[in-house]
């Protein structure tokens, strides 16, 4: 792998920065400093489309532009430096689609993956995996759909569902063989569900600071059409376990608090610490090495791993360590960035003129705890690491 990219790489990352600066000021949302996908704008979304940024690596049969992984992280690095609003198509592209084009029967990719190339309406996913006693272990999931005729009838509880408040669709983990003997690695299935289906309630969640972007979800004998079961019965948590290296292996993981980053690396570069705490300035200027060179690492470590699929390679433990050693470089900016702020960083408020950086830092720090969370449990990806990339034995 080389460290540099080439002529036709860096000339593709200044055709997105200059696309960014041209089409972002004109573009209408709701900026959400806090998330990956940088607020949600089916306008914004569209004006990617007519690009061919959506779906950049899929096959061209599916509408894609057949792209390296290497370029969709140059293109994702430069939408989350810019806080892109990308939340519209954002989980229909990195994780259905894909899903899609490998398990889905011939009607899904001809319906879904086109919809989702352009940003139609109604393309909005949100996945429904998670349970009160099934979080990390999805294998112990006990939301049921059961096979009646031509329709699966789901009855069961999800929680922690990202965006299903304003998702159109829902991407289910759910056990289609109700025989208690057999463990949930051979019983479930994934299927999709229109959210809007007779039964289904949905609760929202508030976050440790009053904001609604979790969910509960409530199945009450819903009713779906068979043909929407994606992949083989029984086979969906192999399924799922294929695609979560979309999900972990993404520049996302290292960059939804890139706004800390650069605050922080501002406020030590103009000198704004306090003359009288000379020593808090020294570990500050150190503090903040570590945390530029651990962002140099991750970013690393994050293009290792597309290169390693434009080569073919397995990414299964790389992508794996690459979201564990993000997840966990984020909750140490945050960590950083309070100890040099001192008791100022606990003022909240984005308006409050007494809160520094507009109310920023408490509130990153608050969310810190999910990232060591969302999409795998640090404890799950290091073993992970251990037993299919240094082929360790289980203990």
């Amino acid at each position: 792998m080389k460290f540099t990219l080439n002529k036709e790489q860096e000339a593709f990352r200044q055709e997105v920065i200059e696309f960014l600066e041209k089409e972002l000021p004109s573009v209408t949302y709701d900026l959400d400093r806090y998330h990956m996908v940088g607020g949600i704008s089916q306008e914004f979304s569209r004006k990617m489309a007519a690009k061919n940024w959506i779906g950049l690596t899929w096959p061209k049969e599916f509408g894609g532009s057949e792209r390296g992984y290497v370029d969709k992280m140059i293109l994702s690095e430069q939408l989350i430096r810019h806080r892109a609003p990308t939340g519209y198509h954002f989980v229909a592209e990195r994780q259905i689609g894909p899903a899609i084009i490998k398990f889905g029967q011939q009607w899904q990719k001809d319906y879904f993956l086109p919809r989702f190339i352009n940003a139609e309406d109604n393309i909005s996913f949100c996945l429904l995996f998670s349970e009160p006693d099934a979080g990390s272990d999805l294998a112990a999931i006990k939301t049921t759909a059961i096979l009646e005729g031509d329709s699966y009838v789901i009855n069961g509880q999800k929680v922690w569902s990202s965006g299903a408040h304003q998702a159109d669709y829902g991407w289910l983990l759910a056990r289609t063989n109700p025989d208690p003997s057999l463990p949930g690695h051979f019983a479930s299935s994934e299927m999709m569900l229109d959210l809007k289906t007779p039964g289904i309630t949905i609760r929202p969640i508030l976050n440790i600071m009053g904001e609604h972007h979790f969910n509960e979800v409530f199945f009450d004998n819903v009713r779906i059409d068979k043909k929407y079961l994606v992949g083989k019965e029984n086979e969906g948590f192999k399924q799922i376990v294929a695609q979560l290296d979309y999900e972990r292996a993404g520049i996302e993981r290292l960059m939804q608090n890139h706004l800390v980053y650069e605050r922080l690396k501002g406020h030590i570069r103009d000198g704004d610490i306090p003359a009288h705490d000379p020593g808090l300035a020294y570990w500050a200027k150190d503090a903040f090495a570590r945390i530029e060179t651990e962002l140099n690492i991750g970013r690393m470590m994050c293009y290792h791993t597309a290169w390693m699929i434009d080569n073919g390679k397995r990414v299964s433990s790389q992508a794996a360590l690459c979201k564990a050693f993000c997840s966990q470089y984020e909750h140490r900016l945050n960590d950083v960035a309070t100890r040099v702020l001192g008791a100022s960083s606990l003022i909240m408020g984005e308006e409050n003129p007494y809160a520094p950086w507009e109310g920023l830092v408490p509130q990153s720090y608050l969310h810190s705890p999910s990232y060591t969370l969302q999409g795998g449990a640090v404890e799950i990806l290091k073993n992970i690491v251990a037993q299919r990339g240094l082929k360790l034995p289980r203990a």
